[in-house]
């Protein structure tokens, strides 16, 4: 099974994570989205799987210091639109596996996924 693994790689939970992944012997293909992008319509699949208010990270330092137009009115097409924009606001790390998704790391949610 190889996994579609996306994040920052300076970002320490994106770090925990891949550590976590490696110690289990799981592959997975790394996307950087502050390098590569963020593909809108990966983004509409991700908001339809987990929701947009789990998606967007609304507690981190780029969302916060967004222009109030932009935070005000959220939906999930203006979450996928500001996500697009703003790599930084997508929670951290997304992972793609054959029959989910997984938002963010919590150890014993991946283990539970991906065992």
């Amino acid at each position: 099974m190889t996994l579609g693994f996306y994040g920052i790689p300076n970002c320490d939970t994106v770090k925990k994570a891949r550590k976590w992944l490696e110690a289990q012997g799981i592959d997975y293909t790394f996307h950087d989205y502050k390098k590569e992008g963020a593909d809108p319509a990966r983004l509409e699949s991700w908001v339809a799987a987990a929701g947009w208010e789990k998606v967007l990270n609304r507690a981190g330092t780029t969302f916060r210091k967004l222009p109030e137009e932009d935070k005000a009115g959220l939906d999930a097409a203006k979450a996928v639109t500001v996500m697009q924009a703003h790599p930084s606001t997508i929670k951290r790390p997304v992972v793609e596996y054959p029959g989910g998704l997984l938002v963010g790391f919590k150890e014993a949610e991946w283990e539970a996924a991906l065992a």
